[in-house]
């Protein structure tokens, strides 16, 4: 098909050659997959018939057409129809073909959807939405104010089928916990964004649970954690956090048998703070030598070392370290390879880090639920990117109670006959 172009490369439409190109491959390939998808949903079924012998599943023409947003901007979608005349024997209702390529009134694709709670969180209002994409897209189709309302009020109701799954069937052996603090839409300034990340017997990391609370707050944390227990939770086997959490508290309360994991980040940056500039270099360097050790016993060598070197001088920065030695060594019980994964709160710090980066102080506090189910989604996107922990093989003989020293596994001396 030939295509006026215009002497500036547009084409009569006012979009480039290259993107009308672009559109028309997507809209080609969408409309073949979806041709296939359902060719093998009619050819899997073929054998189902009615008393007459006709088959009860055959093509049916096409839907009406569709606009569809996508990062190459709005494609025209006719998806084929599907006649199945089964009926479900439990509900007595009619059986449907569901598209997993393009689902019932989609008119957005995920990645368009993914921008959508980062820009809510930015500060725009939902009017604002389609100015703001419809230059970048090429198209205002399926950006509307009612479908932004509409998108977000499901997200609210994911956010809520979420923290009301079921745990029963999920073992997380390992926990994250933190308060983050995002200064997005929420009502009071005190409040912040509880998240608990876990690590799967499998190695795999998923959010195990985010709401509304308060950082130093036991109550809001055991809150959280009696819920999760109410759901099935089993208790990890270890949990990692900064000191100054409410978080610990709760822990013992709902959790006693899990032990403790302080984050050296947050107790680096807590020592620092209580020690002139011209000192904190050199302590900075002291500090990594402990968490840095080949095993706990050169650990233990390294905070006598820093007690000889501090101590005198800045005895409240010292105790910091001292009085959570344990707690800040428990990663040593554990597979080296997993150590670097269990000193640090860094996987949840390095999720919301783009998130702040993203972020500011919005013009009145707006919903609290929305503001929440936006970071949710945010979260549930960067989850597709996280990679399991080190040795993932391992995660599995921690949970059986196997035990390690140096990192390494012990193995249990064989018993001999009497």
């Amino acid at each position: 098909m030939l295509t006026v172009v215009n002497e500036d490369g547009t084409t009569p439409s006012g979009s480039s050659l290259l993107d009308e190109i672009i559109r028309e491959g997507a809209r080609r390939m969408l409309a073949a997959a979806m041709e296939a998808e359902v060719n093998a949903y009619i050819a899997e079924l073929a054998d189902e018939r009615d008393d007459k012998g006709r088959r009860l599943v055959v093509r049916n023409g096409y839907h009406q057409p569709r606009n569809v947003t996508t990062a190459a901007g709005a494609v025209e979608v006719k998806a084929p129809r599907v006649n199945d005349k089964r009926v479900d024997e439990a509900t007595g209702e009619r059986k449907r073909f569901s598209s997993a390529i393009l689902p019932p009134w989609c008119r957005t694709s995920p990645k368009i959807s993914e921008v959508l709670p980062l820009l809510y969180l930015h500060g725009l209002s939902s009017g604002d939405f389609v100015p703001a994409l419809e230059q970048f897209l090429g198209s205002s189709a399926g950006l509307s104010a009612a479908t932004v309302t509409r998108l977000t009020t499901q997200w609210q109701a994911d956010h809520a089928a979420f923290m009301d799954r079921d745990l029963a069937e999920v073992d997380y052996v390992y926990v994250w916990a933190d308060g983050i603090h995002l200064n997005v839409r929420l009502e009071e300034a005190r409040a912040c964004v509880l998240v608990l990340i876990g690590v799967r017997a499998d190695g795999s990391k998923e959010l195990v649970a985010l709401k509304d609370g308060y950082r130093e707050s036991g109550e809001s944390w055991a809150d959280l954690l009696r819920d999760c227990a109410r759901r099935g939770m089993r208790a990890p086997v270890l949990a990692v956090g900064d000191g100054a959490l409410g978080f610990w508290k709760a822990l013992a309360e709902v959790f006693p048998e899990t032990r403790e994991q302080r984050c050296w980040v947050h107790k680096t940056a807590n020592v620092l703070d209580s020690m002139p500039k011209s000192a904190q270099p050199g302590t900075k360097k002291a500090i990594q030598d402990i968490y840095n050790a080949e095993d706990r016993d050169h650990a233990e060598a390294a905070i006598k070392t820093f007690v000889q070197l501090y101590g005198a001088k800045f005895p409240k920065a010292v105790k910091k370290i001292t009085d959570d030695q344990e707690e800040l060594l428990a990663f040593y019980d554990f597979p080296a390879e997993h150590w670097i994964h269990l000193r640090t709160t860094n996987p949840i710090e390095s999720t919301f880090s783009t998130v702040r980066l993203r972020t500011k102080v919005t013009r009145g506090a707006g919903s609290r639920t929305a503001a929440l189910a936006m970071v949710f989604k945010l979260v549930e996107s960067a989850q597709q990117r996280w990679r399991a922990v080190n040795a993932p093989h391992l995660v599995a003989l921690v949970r059986a109670g196997a035990r390690f020293e140096r990192g390494h596994l012990v193995e249990r001396p064989e018993a001999h006959a009497a």
